[in-house]
């Protein structure tokens, strides 16, 4: 069974506030009115404590920026397995706690966008990957060469990776730097590994993804494109990471 933090954090602070909020109108004034004022029960005390700092929680993580901690090595070598990251929840537009429902629109992604998403099979899962196909680009994937509308994207190779081997022959991984209109970025390729690949046409209100490490990732090559409305945001800085101290405060490009 999963577990599901948004639900608790709004449970929490309605809960908490209802209480706050009774208590201060129906029953603090008859404690306080008697001839010897009544102590301020203990779940009321609580409630007025937590309150404000549930609330706040829960607006920082819902509208501002969440934590994630990254579980593979799916998107070598831009992130490492065990990398704490910060995704921005505004850059695609305000939604709902729990629900998920859009209400303001505030940006779109764009190709080349670290994006972290409920995964399309199972909402309950978080995926991180990057935008590589926009609503109504035509992806295709062949010889490890990734194509956008027929053109090739831009491949400047960089040399093996380092310390990181792939696991279909032991050798290392090759990295090359790869451009995605005007942006660049860091990717990975097994080169006696064989690629998932094919062509697609991504439809309307969704985006086609790719992990950086590309034949080792799980991404739209086989289950399809991100609906627009599982998105959960831009993740943009890397804060924390146990034991590599210099990957902290990077950017994530």
């Amino acid at each position: 069974m999963s577990f599901d933090f948004p639900l608790l954090l709004v449970a929490a602070t309605v809960l908490s506030g209802i209480i706050w909020l009774l208590d201060a109108l129906l029953f603090a004034p008859r404690r306080r009115g008697g001839e010897r004022p009544a102590k301020e029960p203990v779940v009321v005390e609580y409630a007025r404590s937590f309150f404000p700092v549930i609330l706040a929680v829960l607006v920082l993580r819902s509208f501002i920026v969440e934590p994630f901690r990254i579980p593979s090595g799916s998107m070598l070598p831009t992130l490492e397995v065990g990398d704490f990251i910060l995704v921005n929840k505004f850059s695609y537009g305000l939604r709902l706690p729990v629900l998920h429902t859009k209400v303001v629109e505030l940006g779109e992604p764009e190709r080349g966008d670290v994006v972290v998403f409920r995964y399309p099979r199972n909402p309950s899962v978080d995926y991180i990957k990057r935008v590589v196909g926009l609503p109504g680009d035509h992806v295709a994937y062949r010889g490890k060469q990734l194509f956008i509308n027929g053109e090739p994207a831009v491949l400047q190779p960089v040399g093996d990776a380092d310390g990181e081997i792939c696991p279909y022959d032991g050798r290392p991984g090759e990295v090359a730097l790869e451009r995605l209109g005007d942006r660049n970025h860091t990717m990975m390729v097994c080169p006696g590994q064989p690629s998932r690949e094919g062509e697609f046409t991504v439809p309307a209100g969704q985006y086609f993804v790719m992990g950086d490490n590309r034949d080792n990732s799980n991404d739209s090559r086989f289950w399809g494109t991100v609906p627009e409305g599982n998105l959960v945001g831009k993740a943009f800085l890397i804060w924390f990471h146990w034991g590599e101290w210099s990957r902290i405060g990077d950017s994530i490009d």
